[in-house]
């Protein structure tokens, strides 16, 4: 089985160490698709995949040297957060069932491993989740990492209470999404959020658009720009290209251009033609294997 993982870790303006992170993921076992840290959301996102064993021991490798330097009392950045490794999602390059429960176990092995040597709460989310708290990833961040000190907490690994320097860690089998940045020619904040807000909305009020897209909007200082940041988590049904194109639309209403959209991660090969909107590297499209 071939498995995709795609770690968003703390940090987005350490050189060195996006530098030691692609060493690591030099390695003929491994397939590096993305890996990009960002300075005003002081994140990186990282997407590699190849056998089950081999991404699990270099993520190992990414944690050790990613424990060694993240420290959330020193984080500052726009993006919500909770942990030094933010979330872990593991997706099966394919629709197998089979696959999913090789998944699952290789995410509970890797969530025990990581709480039991960093001392660090660990919560299995989506496909992973036992039942004993929300399942989905923004009710697990809700507060960010501030709101953990003192509380008990009841993490699937791991202790009851929030590692210091790390927080706690998100694991879990997901099926497919597509990340994505569309960055607005603005300074003004409240702009990026109206539109994050609307597509927020129409996505509860049952609008056949937006099913499964959640957005949030960002400032990016250092580019004297606002960002929409947007997640596509039904992209079977909800493709790239009408999102853009909408948000586009609301832009222009607002007397605002677009000056750049961004694919954040990884895109499924049969997703490409209806993401034209899109710059795509070709390391980012994986074969994915419907049934």
């Amino acid at each position: 089985m071939r498995l995709l993982t795609v770690p968003n870790w703390s940090f987005g303006r350490n050189a060195a160490l996006s530098r030691a992170f692609e060493d690591v993921l030099k390695r003929p076992d491994i397939r590096l698709h993305y890996c990009q840290g960002d300075l005003d959301h002081n994140r990186t996102v990282t997407a590699f995949s190849g056998e089950p064993d081999a991404v699990c021991d270099s993520l190992l490798q990414l944690c050790a040297l990613a424990f060694d330097s993240i420290d959330l009392n020193r984080h500052v950045g726009v993006h919500p957060r909770i942990g030094a490794l933010d979330v872990c999602p593991f997706v099966p390059l394919t629709r197998l069932e089979s696959d999913f429960f090789q998944a699952n176990a290789l995410a509970e092995r890797f969530s025990a491993t990581i709480a039991g040597t960093y001392g660090l709460p660990v919560y299995l989310y989506e496909r992973s989740e036992r039942g004993r708290h929300e399942a989905d990833l923004p009710s697990l961040r809700k507060g960010g990492f501030g709101s953990l000190a003192g509380r008990t907490l009841r993490p699937d690994f791991g202790p009851q209470i929030v590692h210091p320097r790390l927080g706690v860690s998100v694991v879990g089998v997901r099926d497919f999404l597509i990340a994505m940045n569309v960055d607005l020619a603005s300074e003004d904040l409240a702009i990026a959020k109206k539109i994050a807000k609307q597509i927020r909305e129409m996505r509860r009020e049952g609008d056949q658009r937006f099913l499964g897209v959640r957005a949030l909007g960002f400032q990016l200082a250092s580019r004297k720009q606002v960002q929409v940041s947007v997640n596509m988590t039904l992209p079977d049904i909800t493709h790239v290209d009408p999102i853009v194109e909408w948000i586009m639309n609301q832009a222009a209403k607002a007397r605002v251009r677009i000056t750049n959209t961004e694919l954040v991660g990884v895109i499924r090969d049969f997703d490409v033609p209806t993401a034209t909107r899109l710059p795509i590297r070709e390391q980012q499209i994986v074969e994915f294997m419907p049934l």
